[in-house]
């Protein structure tokens, strides 16, 4: 899997004109799965970013997580983060299929629920509208496969 976490004071994603998923502090997360991606792979991702010390205490430094600063999660499915960029049209053969993806982006999502957290997301496959007023900015790139 391949997220794009970036911390942000606030963060929405419309479909369609409406506002299907809208937080506050926290996490915007941009989430690819790849065809060799699991359910384990899934939940220690997570795992990891629930855990995620980006949020500055008292002394301007980075060691507070998620859960500490009362925050909140935004995921949006992104398959276009396994795009091949060796010709100049991106391809997305490597993104895998959404009867994998979809439970995977699923699980992802309900193990941050499991963790205590709000969780608001896109729409699989939509077409979408993301803002985010990033805080930082803070943006930490995650791939399992390395």
């Amino acid at each position: 899997m391949r997220a794009v976490v970036t911390r942000v004071r606030s963060a929405s994603v419309e479909i369609g004109g409406k506002v299907n998923g809208a937080i506050g502090q926290g996490y915007l997360i941009l989430l690819g799965v790849g065809p060799n991606d699991t359910e384990d792979t899934s939940v220690k991702l997570a795992d990891k970013i629930c855990n995620l010390r980006i949020f500055e205490d008292e002394n301007e430094k980075m060691n507070l997580n998620l859960e500490q600063v009362g925050g909140s999660i935004l995921v949006v499915s992104q398959f276009t983060l396994y795009a091949d960029t060796s010709s100049r049209r991106p391809g997305f053969s490597g993104a895998a299929k959404p009867d994998l993806a979809i439970p995977l982006y699923e699980k992802f999502m309900e193990r941050c629920r499991e963790r205590g957290f709000t969780v608001e997301h896109g729409e699989f496959g939509a077409d979408m509208q993301v803002f985010s007023q990033n805080d930082g900015p803070v943006t930490i790139l995650f791939d399992t496969e390395k």
